[in-house]
């Protein structure tokens, strides 16, 4: 059997800049930065103050009324990713039981459901009076927690912290029947399931799936994990515009921040019948799994990023000649991004010097799980506009670092876009994606 082609139908974004795609896109196209001093809890104390959050929204305003009392179950990286989800299906015209429970234009049992999840921090007000309670001399007594903390904490208080509860809720709220899966590899896990998702509709599992991911990183405990790691930018407090500098000589480290990224994937056949807007085409995926024995950092060379992005090109039968833009992970991590340019030109060759490399994590900040999905909505959005906007925070190279970075507006068609991600875990993954340009041949 033929595989089908997947085509992106729609797209919904939640970012710093922005609660839709559009104000995504407008902020990314502008050179904003969605980076400021955090405002949801004081930071006061942490060697880095500054995240990317997303503008204040109402999670009862983005689902059915029927849903509302479930919105008690979830946590922020949920919140997010139901707000994006319902931004995608609205803009892919598909009528689901979320968006229009009597007008329902679609067979539930055909759509599928592949999301990623990151590392899902719970609130310390949850958690703080049951820690109190389980201390003995200022001491964590396990004895203590389950005699007299977990009394303090609801029963239904996992449900809001398991990594697949923001399929669970999706799928409920638009009733999706069809095959389900949850990804948490970290950064790499949005393009881990857009990668799946359209493997489950190439074999004719689904018709339509939604997939991406989404992450909340504002929060107290991970941010100080990460400050352990010294992966945070601590130099530009005062300055948060200018904290971020992917592949820049004056990078200092990342700066976190939340948001969702959600896209919907169609078999081309029935985008076609259903006289679907078509954002461009899912034309190859590659993933690798290469782990540093110096677990928080990418080994040097970046052989990871280059398995993943040569065995994307593989699948999407393409050589680097016929790439027009790369958006890499560039997390601002000096160490990491040289890593992760050893490894683009490793792969690339010296077309490397050529492809635009643009990175967004200096406007976007670092979302976790939902920066490949972040990066794949912008990538289809340079594709359709034809611009590549300049980078924001790039005067000059980092040592070692040969990619050819934007410092002003490149207009042109955009055949084939990669984006490419890693974890400090080691795993990497790679989406190619293609110009849809209205042909039925398989390429």
């Amino acid at each position: 059997m033929t595989p089908a082609r997947v085509v992106i139908t729609g797209l919904g974004a939640v970012s710093p800049l922005g609660l839709t795609v559009d104000e995504m896109w407008a902020g990314l196209s502008a050179g904003r930065c969605g980076i400021a001093p955090i405002k949801s809890f004081d930071p006061t104390g942490l060697p880095c103050e500054l995240g990317g959050e997303a503008p204040p929204f109402r999670i009862q305003d983005h689902v059915p009324k029927t849903f509302r009392k479930a919105v008690k179950l979830m946590c922020r990286d949920i919140e997010l990713a139901v707000v994006a989800a319902k931004e995608a299906v609205a803009a892919s015209g598909l009528t689901t039981k979320g968006i229009d429970p009597d007008n329902v234009n679609v067979d539930p049992t055909r759509i599928a459901i592949n999301m990623g999840a990151g590392m899902i921090s719970c609130d310390l007000t949850e958690l703080g009076p049951a820690v109190a309670v389980s201390t003995t001399a200022g001491r964590f007594d396990i004895h203590k927690w389950g005699k007299d903390g977990l009394g303090h904490i609801t029963p239904l208080w996992l449900l809001k912290y398991l990594p697949n509860m923001l399929a669970c809720h999706i799928g409920i709220i638009h009733d999706i029947q069809g095959p389900s899966n949850t990804i948490t590899c970290a950064e790499a896990s949005a393009h881990l399931s857009i990668g799946e998702a359209a493997q489950v509709i190439a074999r004719g599992s689904a018709d339509i799936a939604l997939t991406g991911a989404a992450e909340g990183k504002i929060n107290l405990m991970m941010l100080v994990r990460q400050n352990l790691l010294k992966r945070v930018a601590t130099n530009s407090n005062d300055n948060p515009e200018a904290a971020c500098r992917p592949f820049d000589a004056g990078a200092a480290g990342s700066v976190f921040g939340e948001g969702a990224g959600i896209i919907v994937l169609e078999n081309l056949d029935h985008a076609r019948s259903r006289g679907a807007r078509i954002w461009g085409e899912v034309a190859g995926i590659g993933q690798s799994h290469n782990i540093h024995p110096v677990y928080e950092r990418m080994e040097p060379d970046g052989k990871g990023i280059r398995i993943a992005v040569e065995k994307g090109m593989a699948d999407a039968g393409i050589a680097p000649d016929d790439l027009d833009l790369v958006i890499p992970h560039g997390t601002g991590v000096p160490q990491d991004d040289l890593a992760e340019a050893r490894g683009l030109e490793a792969a690339l060759g010296p077309a490397v010097r050529r492809i635009p490399a643009w990175p967004t994590k200096s406007m976007l900040s670092t979302t976790g799980a939902a920066a490949g999905a972040l990066d794949v909505i912008a990538a289809l959005r340079a594709m359709n506009d034809r611009t590549i906007p300049p980078a924001r925070n790039f005067t000059k190279p980092a040592d070692g670092c040969n990619l050819s970075i934007p410092t002003e507006r490149r207009e042109g068609r955009i055949r084939h876009a990669l984006c490419c991600s890693h974890t400090y875990g080691g795993q990497t993954a790679a989406v190619v994606l293609k110009a849809y340009e209205g042909d039925t041949t398989r390429r």
